[in-house]
């Protein structure tokens, strides 16, 4: 990919139907907000794109073909690796919505319209292990997507393979500078281990290109007030000055629901 292909930043547009004049404003609306157009562009086997099979072969659909070639590039099919568990695979941040993050126990109602979003905003979510902060990250994230905005999702080790993927070419400030056109940005699981000086530098990075632009949220087994345990202090202190200035402090407490089913018998199916 020529500049799309460099950034792994996921995209998310609601529509409510994949005729061709909508998928084709999708790809313009994911090109400009990326800043460029990828080589090829994967799909999955939609009508409006694969017509029909041939010899496994797919056949594009011929009115799809002229408008890859105005944006510079080609529409291509994939094919699952495993046809059968896709759909399970698609529903993976419905089924966390749905059942492993009730909005009405763990979601404050004023997230209903987004507001902080507006203000710029940030939400750090700080806890244990196991007590459902990365699951009330991907409820946000996808409440965010269906009130029809953009969402990225980093680990702090995507933001350290970012940094060493753009120092190359000194490209790292355009890079960040395309994450902050999302209207979220979220990043996850932050201090289970030492930060190494890549994603130190490109978490400050990413904080400090967002400040009172773009909202953050940030879970983390420490609270921001203890990143000084995990990456060089001065760094450490310059981004939590950021973070917090205005951030909401969400701290989750209890027991690991993994633990717990794991010593209650309900982490595995019985054999036999």
């Amino acid at each position: 990919m020529r500049v799309a292909g460099l950034v792994q930043v996921p995209v998310v547009i609601p529509v409510l139907d994949k005729t061709l004049p909508t998928v084709a404003a999708c790809l313009d609306a994911t090109f400009r907000t990326l800043g460029g157009v990828p080589t090829y562009c994967l799909t999955d086997n939609e009508k409006t794109v694969t017509v029909e099979h041939v010899a496994r072969i797919a056949v594009r659909n011929p009115e799809l073909v002229p408008i890859a070639r105005y944006y510079g590039t080609v529409v291509r099919s994939c094919m699952p690796a495993d046809p059968a568990s896709k759909g399970g695979t698609e529903a993976t941040v419905r089924i966390a919505k749905r059942d492993l993050v009730p909005t009405a126990v763990n979601l404050r109602p004023d997230y209903g319209d987004f507001a902080e979003l507006g203000r710029r905003e940030n939400l750090c979510v700080v806890g244990p292990s196991g007590t459902g902060k990365s699951h009330f990250c991907e409820a946000l994230g996808q409440l965010a997507v269906e009130a029809g905005m953009t969402v990225a999702w980093f680990t702090i080790e995507d933001l350290a393979a970012l940094i060493r993927r753009h120092r190359v070419d000194d490209s790292v400030s355009k890079a960040i500078t395309r994450i902050t056109r999302t209207d979220l940005i979220l990043v996850n699981d932050i201090g289970l281990l030492p930060v190494s000086p890549d994603a130190a530098e490109g978490f400050y990075r990413l904080v400090d290109a967002a400040y009172e632009r773009r909202s953050l949220a940030v879970s983390s087994n420490l609270h921001p007030s203890g990143f000084d345990e995990i990456m060089p202090k001065t760094l450490a202190t310059a981004t939590v000055d950021r973070l917090l200035h205005h951030a909401h402090v969400v701290v989750t407490q209890g027991d690991s629901h993994r633990l717990a089913e794991a010593t209650t018998g309900r982490g595995v199916v019985p054999l036999g």
